[in-house]
């Protein structure tokens, strides 16, 4: 008899790991029945419909269509469209992704109403408290039967709060994706001739957290530094929706004409100039592996960072908003020393391992 797994997600980092797994299900017909909620979190359709498409990921059942609004109305109607959806599908397993609302919504849904969780990426911690994410991450851990951790440290975080039942170190999905669309970007995106870019000839940068965005010091501090660093190396900043509100709205826009401004890529392009940059400048967690995976050096836009792993092999710099930090970072580049042996996420085949322990679960 096949177990029947409803899978939420709602944001692009979502929708990239549920791809590797969604396409692991496939391979055992008879075994899984998936059945996804695409709650609607990310409603821009370059960042959502694109990856469904370009991911080879199932087209969701049902959409929520819940985007927009506060945490609590968010989180709120989500939970409603969740609960009655698992009401009509009675799933023998709800999966979620990650740290976002609709992580949270789909881990609260399934658990009130007895249906057991599994939580991919669990045991990630940043401890900061003010990071919604965090929050998120926290709750939706206490709730789940399967802790899928990503990494080792992870698994400690998880014995360090007295969870220990149900914890798998299976490696990051991420990997998986990585790998499995690596060649396939190189070849197929044409990206890197339409925006006149050459390999290693260029920095790509991202900004899209609320502890940056919201503010204008450390926006301004962020800006400030990639304005710098085009003057030197061009910079390629795929542009958040939420983010060129906020720089209008700042009046920051002087900050980005040294920039090459794009809008947000389609999951290939970025692949493609991930692996083709010199110097890759972020505050996305996803980013950060990313560029792990693909050995070019990081510099992390942040105070602190889940992926305490990319900062210990020397691939990445941790350095908040500040302008000086940030320039002297890129400045130390020339001087980096980073491990280009150790494989601290797994074999590539978390996908796979993650079906497996559902399907020990009995």
């Amino acid at each position: 008899m096949s177990k029947k797994i409803v899978t939420i997600v709602g944001a692009r980092p979502q929708f990239i790991k549920a791809a590797a797994v969604s396409r692991e299900i496939l391979k055992h017909p008879g075994q899984f029945e998936e059945v996804m909620i695409h709650t609607g979190q990310h409603y821009d359709p370059n960042m959502s419909q694109v990856f469904f498409d370009e991911l080879e990921i199932p087209a969701p059942r049902y959409n929520l269509e819940v985007s927009g609004g506060g945490h609590g109305v968010m989180t709120g109607r989500m939970l409603e469209g969740i609960e009655r959806i698992l009401l009509d599908e009675r799933p023998d397993w709800v999966l979620i992704y990650g740290d976002t609302n609709s992580t949270l919504a789909g881990a609260l849904a399934a658990a009130k109403l007895h249906i057991p969780v599994a939580h991919v990426e669990a045991g990630l911690r940043s401890f900061n408290m003010r990071m919604p994410e965090e929050i998120n991450r926290i709750l939706a851990d206490r709730v789940s039967t399967l802790l899928l951790c990503p990494t080792e440290v992870a698994v400690e975080n998880l014995a360090r709060e007295g969870l220990a039942q149900g914890v798998h170190n299976v490696g990051d999905v991420m990997f998986d994706v990585a790998l499995y669309y690596r060649d396939r970007a190189r070849n197929n995106s044409k990206i890197l001739s339409a925006l006149g870019l050459s390999e290693k000839g260029f920095a790509l940068a991202t900004c899209h957290r609320a502890e940056n965005t919201d503010s204008r010091e450390r926006l301004t501090g962020i800006l400030s530094a990639l304005a710098d660093i085009a003057r030197e190396l061009p910079v390629v900043l795929p542009l958040h929706p939420r983010t060129r509100k906020l720089i209008g709205d700042f009046k920051l826009e002087h900050l980005l004409k040294p920039l090459s401004v794009v809008e947000p890529l389609a999951f290939l392009d970025m692949v493609a100039l991930e692996q083709a940059s010199k110097l890759i400048l972020t505050d996305s967690g996803g980013v950060q592996k990313e560029a792990f995976f693909y050995r070019v050096p990081c510099i992390t836009m942040r105070d602190e960072t889940e992926w305490v792993e990319t900062v210990a092999q020397g691939w990445n710099q941790l350095v908040g908003a500040c302008y000086e930090r940030i320039m002297s970072a890129f400045t130390s580049l020339a001087d980096g020393r980073a491990d280009d042996s150790s494989t601290p996420y797994g074999s590539g085949h978390a996908s796979r391992i993650i079906l497996e322990e559902l399907l020990k679960e009995g």
